[in-house]
Formats: C-alpha cells, sequence, structure tokens
C-alpha cells in the first residue's frame, strides 16, 4: 500500500506542479473568477490519481480486493500529499513569485463589490474581505488554508472513489 500511495501521491503532485504551472501562464490573460476556476480543476485533475490508485492497489496488489477502510486509507494518504505540495507551491507563488497577488486580489473583489452591491451590503463584504485579508497575510496560515482547501477536496474524492471500488 505505501508504494501505491508514495506513487500515485508524486504523479498527483508533479500534475498539480505543471497545471499550476500553465495556469500560471494562461492565467494572466484571464480574469479572477477564470482563473479560480482553473485553480480548482488544477485541484481536482491532480486528485483523480486517488481513484486509479485504489483501483491499481485493488487489482494489481491486492488481488481484486479492497475494503472500505484500506481504500479510503489510499485516497486521504494521496490527498495529504497532494494537499501538502499544493500549499508549499501557494506559498513560492504568493512570497517569490508574485508577491503583490493578495494586494491585487483584494482590490480586485473591492471594486468588483463597489460595483455590484448596495452600499450597506458592500460595507458588510467590506469587512469580511478585511478580515480574509489579514487571515492570508500569514503564510502560515495561507499554508494551512490552501492546504486544507486541497484536503477536504481529496477526502471527498476519496470517499465517491472508495464507494464505488471497494470490493471484499
Amino acid at each position: 500500500m505505501k508504494k501505491t500511495v508514495l506513487r500515485y501521491g508524486m504523479y498527483g503532485s508533479i500534475t498539480l506542479a505543471v497545471l499550476f504551472s500553465l495556469g500560471l501562464y494562461i492565467g494572466q490573460f484571464l480574469d479572477y473568477t477564470s482563473r479560480e476556476v482553473i485553480g480548482y480543476a488544477t485541484m481536482v485533475v491532480s486528485l483523480s490519481f486517488i481513484f486509479f490508485a485504489i483501483r491499481h492497489y485493488r487489482d494489481k496488489e491486492n488481488n481484486g480486493i479492497v475494503t472500505f477502510k484500506q481504500a479510503l486509507k489510499i485516497g486521504v494518504l494521496i490527498s495529504l500529499i497532494v494537499a501538502l505540495v499544493f500549499g508549499i507551491i501557494d506559498v513560492i507563488y504568493i512570497e517569490f513569485i508574485n508577491p503583490e497577488f493578495m494586494a491585487e486580489y483584494y482590490t480586485h473583489y473591492v471594486e468588483q463589490y463597489r460595483s455590484s452591491l448596495p452600499e450597506a451590503e458592500f460595507q458588510e463584504k467590506l469587512k469580511e474581505l478585511e478580515a480574509q485579508k489579514e487571515l492570508f497575510a500569514s503564510t502560515f496560515m495561507s499554508f494551512i488554508i490552501m492546504s486544507m482547501t486541497v484536503f477536504v477536496l481529496g477526502f471527498i474524492i476519496s470517499l465517491i472513489s472508495t464507494i464505488f471500488l471497494q470490493r471484499k
């Protein structure tokens, strides 16, 4: 099981890094909403290796059998690997590649809310954005939040894959 987790965790991590890099290049020509879609798509594609890892383990290493617990464990461990790699890549991006990203992102959403919301709702959203801005100002918190986002998506994919692939 360990070899399967490490192999497919590496596949997911490499895919994540490649798609993240492509997203950076393509994203410079797109708006923030499109960039977010690309970001989430990158996460899902990278985490899709969970399905293939569970199937590989079941069919090639465990004689066609995988329990719910084994399959979920494989998926969660791969999710953890990919989540940690994504957190590291995100920190590198924010700290070294584009240190102005958070300020640009904040300004974009302030302007979007200002132009689309009534004043009272805008002030409410502005308070929310200020709280988020302070939270994401910390490199450690940014790492934790981005890693947890990927991990939660990975857990959901693990659960779905486990349900479809388990065999006793």
